[in-house]
């Protein structure tokens, strides 16, 4: 790995990481996601110092070159993200549906009660 790439990987890995605590204080970001996103901006600064790791892990697993495994990774980790995203919006929109049902409920009733309310007062 050229030091420019790797000066490059540090300096938008902090870049990242200020952004994100800039989105937290503004209250835009949650903590739980955020941490995600500084944990991997953290891992790639150390694989900015130590271009070794990815060399040593690639050569363990037999990938061609380091920046196939570091590619691969990548996309794994970004994979399990969307994951636990879908999930999220998953569990959302079922909330969505069940308040939506919720509040349907409550104004056919109010609606009712209206109706019986004012028959009673003829």
């Amino acid at each position: 790995m050229s030091l420019v790439l790797r000066i490059v990987l540090i300096a938008a890995s902090l870049l990242t990481t200020l952004y994100i605590m800039k989105k937290i204080r503004n209250s835009k970001a949650q903590i739980e996601d955020a941490i995600f996103w500084i944990l991997l901006a953290f891992m790639l600064i150390v694989i900015s110092i130590f271009p070794g790791i990815p060399t040593m892990i690639s050569q363990m697993l037999g990938i061609m070159a380091p920046v196939n495994f570091l590619f691969l990774f990548m996309i794994f980790v970004l994979l399990v993200k969307i994951f636990s995203m879908s999930l999220k919006v998953s569990a959302l929109e079922t909330r969505l549906r069940n308040l939506t049902q919720e509040i349907a409920i409550r104004n056919k009733k109010e609606d009712e009660y209206e109706e019986t309310k004012e028959i009673d007062e003829k």
